[in-house]
């Protein structure tokens, strides 16, 4: 075998390979195809496996079987009761008739701008029958499936199925928000000032009824002092009595000598009083005597 023959076989080998290369074409599991010829859809394959097609002149155009995400933009919502909301609605949807869905859409993207509007619309016809107290109760899962009951005729034209279909979020419109947010701070300030009056009105109460009790209890143990001062006096008097009628001479020298302790307590004290003064008639002599003799009849000079 020369050199050309083996050329020829290598070139044959390569054009059987690029044309098997070109002509078999694997269906993994989680897809569906459609060959297409020209651009024109020429068959649908839906099981997984290997598959020929013509090479060179038809290609293969894949779609997810699994469930998929369509998720539009939100849209602002008038409800029966007037007030008006940014809903955020997605769906899940799966692709049954890969040969419609081709037909009407090609591709997601497309799906999302078109299929998106519509779901979007019957949301806002579902929601405008409600209040915005149906959307906060139970009453939100039978709205809901009605929605997706209304998307399955449009969901038919794509080829889809629409397999669930919930209400992300729910906003206010940013002026509304705004709006309830200070209706909110009002009412809380409103309550707090209410709160902050009861407060000072207890707090007045409570001082006022300290008050009253400091001036009784002062009252009270002013008049207790005042007895027992009284008690006390008297009882020193009586004391100061027995003892004078005891010992008269004592009672004075003692009666003296408390009033030299008041009289001479401080240093700077000075008295002009005459020598032979009574004040000083213990300063001589202990018994009282006077210093400078006595008149007539014993008395001090």
């Amino acid at each position: 075998m020369n050199k050309m023959s083996l050329a020829l076989i290598a070139l044959a080998v390569f054009i059987a390979g690029l044309v098997a290369f070109g002509a078999l074409f694997t269906v993994d599991q989680r897809v569906q195809a459609i060959v297409l010829q020209f651009g024109e859809p020429k068959r649908v394959i839906r099981d997984p496996g290997l598959n020929v097609k013509l090479p060179f002149v038809q290609n293969v155009l894949y779609y997810d079987k699994r469930v998929l995400d369509l998720d539009p933009p939100p849209e602002e919502v008038i409800l029966s009761d007037q007030k008006r909301i940014n809903v955020d609605a997605f769906a899940r949807y799966r692709i049954l008739d890969p040969l419609r869905f081709f037909q009407s859409v090609q591709d997601e993207t497309r799906l999302r701008d078109r299929f998106g509007k519509t779901m979007n619309s019957s949301v806002r016809a579902q929601l405008g029958l409600h209040p915005l107290s149906d959307l906060l109760s139970p009453k939100r899962d039978d709205i809901m499936q009605n929605i997706q009951d209304q998307l399955k005729g449009p969901a038919k034209t794509f080829g889809i199925e629409v397999v669930d279909l919930r209400i992300g979020r729910t906003d206010l419109p940013e002026d509304i928000s705004k709006n309830v947010y200070d209706r909110m701070r009002s009412e809380r300030e409103r309550e707090a000032n209410l709160l902050r009056a009861e407060g000072e009105e207890i707090k007045q109460q409570v001082t006022s009824n300290a008050d009253r009790q400091k001036t009784v209890i002062l009252a009270e143990a002013e008049r207790n002092a005042q007895v027992l001062r009284g008690e006390g006096d008297g009882e020193r008097n009586r004391i100061l009595g027995e003892a004078y009628g005891k010992d008269p001479e004592f009672f004075a020298f003692y009666r003296s000598m408390n009033a030299y302790r008041q009289a001479l307590g401080a240093e700077d004290t000075t008295m002009v009083l005459s020598p032979d003064s009574d004040f000083f008639r213990f300063f001589g002599d202990i018994s009282g005597a006077s210093p400078y003799g006595t008149g007539e009849g014993g008395k001090t000079r």
